[in-house]
Protein backbone atom coordinates (compact mmCIF):
# COMPACT_ATOMS: atom_id res chain seq x y z
CA UNK A 1 0.00 0.00 0.00
CA UNK A 2 1.16 3.57 -0.64
CA UNK A 3 0.53 6.36 1.13
CA UNK A 4 0.54 10.12 -0.24
CA UNK A 5 -0.04 12.49 2.80
CA UNK A 6 -0.25 16.21 3.10
CA UNK A 7 -0.98 18.63 5.99
CA UNK A 8 -3.26 21.46 5.34
CA UNK A 9 -4.07 24.23 8.07
CA UNK A 10 -7.56 25.89 8.56
CA UNK A 11 -8.88 28.43 6.13
CA UNK A 12 -8.81 31.87 6.72
CA UNK A 13 -11.54 33.37 8.74
CA UNK A 14 -11.96 29.93 11.12
CA UNK A 15 -10.52 29.81 14.52
CA UNK A 16 -7.57 28.22 15.08
CA UNK A 17 -8.01 25.67 17.74
CA UNK A 18 -5.63 26.29 20.83
CA UNK A 19 -2.21 24.35 21.15
CA UNK A 20 -3.00 21.75 24.04
CA UNK A 21 -0.27 19.58 24.86
CA UNK A 22 1.43 18.01 22.03
CA UNK A 23 0.21 17.10 18.69
CA UNK A 24 0.09 13.99 19.76
CA UNK A 25 -2.34 14.00 22.40
CA UNK A 26 -5.32 15.51 20.15
CA UNK A 27 -7.85 13.63 18.94
CA UNK A 28 -8.15 12.83 15.67
CA UNK A 29 -11.68 12.22 13.85
CA UNK A 30 -11.29 10.40 10.82
CA UNK A 31 -13.80 11.46 7.68
CA UNK A 32 -13.50 8.98 4.49
CA UNK A 33 -13.61 9.88 1.54
CA UNK A 34 -16.87 8.49 -0.50
CA UNK A 35 -18.02 11.76 -2.89
CA UNK A 36 -17.52 15.37 -3.03
CA UNK A 37 -20.81 16.15 -1.73
CA UNK A 38 -20.99 13.72 0.89
CA UNK A 39 -17.86 13.85 1.73
CA UNK A 40 -18.24 17.83 2.17
CA UNK A 41 -21.23 17.42 4.20
CA UNK A 42 -19.16 14.57 6.71
CA UNK A 43 -16.17 16.99 7.16
CA UNK A 44 -18.92 19.97 7.91
CA UNK A 45 -19.77 17.48 10.87
CA UNK A 46 -16.40 16.00 11.91
CA UNK A 47 -15.55 19.76 11.71
CA UNK A 48 -18.17 21.04 14.91
CA UNK A 49 -17.45 17.65 16.53
CA UNK A 50 -13.72 18.60 16.01
CA UNK A 51 -14.06 22.07 17.51
CA UNK A 52 -15.85 21.48 20.50
CA UNK A 53 -13.41 18.41 21.92
CA UNK A 54 -9.94 19.95 20.34
CA UNK A 55 -9.37 17.43 17.84
CA UNK A 56 -8.08 16.91 14.14
CA UNK A 57 -9.19 15.88 11.15
CA UNK A 58 -7.89 13.50 9.28
CA UNK A 59 -9.35 12.91 5.38
CA UNK A 60 -8.85 9.67 4.66
CA UNK A 61 -9.26 9.05 1.12
CA UNK A 62 -8.75 5.05 -0.46
CA UNK A 63 -8.66 4.82 -4.15
CA UNK A 64 -8.64 1.52 -5.80
CA UNK A 65 -6.18 0.44 -8.08
CA UNK A 66 -7.36 -2.38 -10.65
CA UNK A 67 -5.68 -5.72 -10.61
CA UNK A 68 -4.12 -5.30 -13.92
CA UNK A 69 -2.28 -2.34 -12.61
CA UNK A 70 0.68 -2.44 -10.30
CA UNK A 71 0.18 -0.29 -6.93
CA UNK A 72 3.32 1.31 -7.51
CA UNK A 73 3.34 2.77 -10.98
CA UNK A 74 -0.67 3.60 -11.26
CA UNK A 75 -2.17 5.62 -13.30
CA UNK A 76 -3.87 7.60 -10.44
CA UNK A 77 -2.86 11.29 -10.84
CA UNK A 78 -1.74 12.29 -7.69
CA UNK A 79 -0.99 15.87 -8.43
CA UNK A 80 -4.44 16.42 -9.67
CA UNK A 81 -5.52 14.52 -6.33
CA UNK A 82 -3.63 16.60 -4.25
CA UNK A 83 -5.02 19.95 -5.48
CA UNK A 84 -8.47 18.22 -5.63
CA UNK A 85 -8.09 17.20 -2.00
CA UNK A 86 -6.36 20.40 -0.87
CA UNK A 87 -9.57 22.45 -1.81
CA UNK A 88 -11.79 19.51 -0.02
CA UNK A 89 -9.71 19.73 3.00
CA UNK A 90 -10.00 23.62 3.02
CA UNK A 91 -13.56 23.80 3.97
CA UNK A 92 -12.97 22.00 7.53
CA UNK A 93 -12.61 24.49 10.22
CA UNK A 94 -9.65 22.79 12.13
CA UNK A 95 -6.14 21.25 10.98
CA UNK A 96 -7.11 18.46 8.26
CA UNK A 97 -4.15 16.05 7.52
CA UNK A 98 -5.45 14.28 4.01
CA UNK A 99 -4.26 10.46 3.41
CA UNK A 100 -4.58 9.18 0.18
CA UNK A 101 -3.71 5.57 -0.21
CA UNK A 102 -3.59 3.48 -3.38
CA UNK A 103 -5.45 0.05 -2.25
CA UNK A 104 -7.01 -2.89 -4.20
CA UNK A 105 -9.46 -3.19 -1.38
CA UNK A 106 -11.12 -0.15 0.27
CA UNK A 107 -12.42 -1.90 3.62
CA UNK A 108 -8.76 -3.88 3.88
CA UNK A 109 -7.08 -0.61 3.35
CA UNK A 110 -9.34 1.09 6.37
CA UNK A 111 -8.40 -1.77 8.32
CA UNK A 112 -4.56 -1.13 8.03
CA UNK A 113 -4.78 2.33 8.36
CA UNK A 114 -7.37 3.69 11.34
CA UNK A 115 -6.21 2.99 14.94
CA UNK A 116 -8.77 0.70 17.05
CA UNK A 117 -11.80 2.47 18.20
CA UNK A 118 -11.48 5.27 15.94
CA UNK A 119 -14.11 7.98 15.69
CA UNK A 120 -14.70 8.20 12.17
CA UNK A 121 -17.50 10.07 10.29
CA UNK A 122 -18.91 9.05 6.65
CA UNK A 123 -20.93 10.96 4.57
CA UNK A 124 -23.59 8.85 2.13
CA UNK A 125 -26.59 9.75 0.26
CA UNK A 126 -30.01 9.20 1.12
CA UNK A 127 -31.59 6.40 0.01
CA UNK A 128 -34.25 3.64 1.43
CA UNK A 129 -31.88 1.00 0.24
CA UNK A 130 -28.53 -0.14 1.34
CA UNK A 131 -25.55 1.90 -0.06
CA UNK A 132 -21.91 1.17 -0.29
CA UNK A 133 -21.49 3.56 2.28
CA UNK A 134 -24.10 2.68 4.99
CA UNK A 135 -22.63 -1.32 4.36
CA UNK A 136 -18.92 0.57 5.15
CA UNK A 137 -20.09 1.73 8.10
CA UNK A 138 -21.86 -1.36 9.27
CA UNK A 139 -17.85 -3.38 8.58
CA UNK A 140 -16.77 -0.27 10.66
CA UNK A 141 -18.71 -1.00 13.56
CA UNK A 142 -17.70 -4.52 13.26
CA UNK A 143 -14.05 -3.42 13.64
CA UNK A 144 -15.38 -1.92 16.56
CA UNK A 145 -15.02 1.32 15.31
CA UNK A 146 -17.35 5.07 16.41
CA UNK A 147 -19.38 5.36 13.20
CA UNK A 148 -20.82 8.66 12.53
CA UNK A 149 -23.20 8.75 9.29
CA UNK A 150 -24.37 11.71 7.80
CA UNK A 151 -27.05 11.90 5.21
CA UNK A 152 -27.21 14.25 2.36
CA UNK A 153 -30.33 14.45 0.00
Amino acid sequence: MIAFEKIFQPSTGFPVQPEGGGIEAKLDIAVIFTSVDSTLAALRKAGMLASSLGARITLIVPQVVPYPAPLENSSVQLDWNETHFRVIAGESPVETTVRIYLCRDRTDALKSVLRPGSIVVLGTQKRRWPTSESRLARDLRKMAHQVILVETE
